[in-house]
This record gives structure tokens, C-alpha cells and sequence, in this order.
């Protein structure tokens, strides 16, 4: 099912996400849904805070074929290293690109959709990625990471359009 994704500012977005206590069905039928909503948007990744379920999950698929999907849940980067500066984007601030310094490799400790540990290993786009999508369910946006004077226009931008 296709979810509808909130959109910056709004304040839902800014909703930490809680632990998923249990991997059940309930949290696969998100995933799924998840999944579908991404690739319909479409993006690369999703956080459930974008489409208002504030669970700590997030999906990410960047190959170009869409056949890579990588779920995870309760997700925390614990080893980070280097920094890069790479240009984002995001389906909650649509249309708007901007060059954010982010660590270059992180390496990140999650539970898969059967509930299992998992460690991975990820640089470059995968790594970028995952540090966006992390921060979406810690309620913090790309935007927060840019000049304060970017945040303030892009926020007047958003509200004319929304007029």
C-alpha cells in the first residue's frame, strides 16, 4: 500500500522515533508498504517518521534496477570514519538539493525483518544514505545540517508555495 509522506515543515517530522520491540507481522506489513511507497516516489530511502510511524525503521534501496532493498530496524551506527560532502535530497523536502558533510563510512548495527542482529559495512551513497535516514527517525532533517540563512530561506520558499 502507498503511504502519503509528510512534508517539511511539517512538525511531525521532528518526532523521535520509538524502538521496535518486537519484529512481527505488524512491522513486515510496514516494511513492505515502506518499500513500495519509496519506489513509487521515488527515492532511495525512507524512514517510517516520513509516512508518520514514528518506529524506528527505515528502508533503502539505491540500485538502479530497484532489486537491492536493505531493511533496517532499530538501527545505530556504531563506527564512523572519514567525511564527505555529498549532495541530498529528500522526499519530505521535495525539489530541493544541497551538499551536506557527513561521515564517509559507517558501519551500522540493526535488526533484518525476522528480527536478526545484523552488522554492515557501508561508503559513499550507501553510507550517506543510511546517515539521512538515521537522522529522520532521530526527527532531525538534512536541512538541519545546512547554514542557518538556508534554512531560513528555504522555509519562506515552502511557505509561499504552500499558499
Amino acid at each position: 500500500m502507498i503511504l502519503p509522506i509528510l512534508h517539511y515543515p511539517d512538525s511531525r517530522l521532528r518526532t523521535v522515533a520509538k524502538i521496535v520491540e518486537t519484529v512481527d507481522d505488524a512491522v513486515r506489513t510496514l516494511v513492505k508498504d515502506m518499500f513500495e511507497t519509496m519506489y513509487q516516489a521515488p527515492g532511495i530511502g525512507l524512514a517510517a517518521t516520513q509516512i508518520d510511524h514514528h518506529q524506528r525503521i527505515i528502508v533503502i534501496d539505491i540500485s538502479e534496477d530497484k532489486n537491492q532493498p536493505l531493511c533496517l530496524i532499530n538501527p545505530e551506527i556504531i563506527e564512523k570514519d572519514g567525511e564527505i560532502l555529498w549532495e541530498e535530497g529528500c522526499l519530505s523536502v521535495p525539489d530541493y538539493y544541497q551538499c551536506v558533510k557527513r561521515a564517509n563510512q559507517v558501519k551500522v548495527r540493526a535488526l533484518n525483518e525476522q528480527g536478526e542482529t545484523f552488522e554492515l559495512e557501508a561508503d559513499e551513497l550507501l553510507g550517506i544514505c543510511i546517515q539521512h535516514e538515521i537522522d529522520h527517525i532521530d526527527g532531525i532533517l538534512f536541512v538541519d545540517h545546512l547554514s542557518k540563512l538556508k534554512q531560513k530561506r528555504l522555509l519562506e520558499k515552502t511557505k509561499k508555495a504552500n499558499k
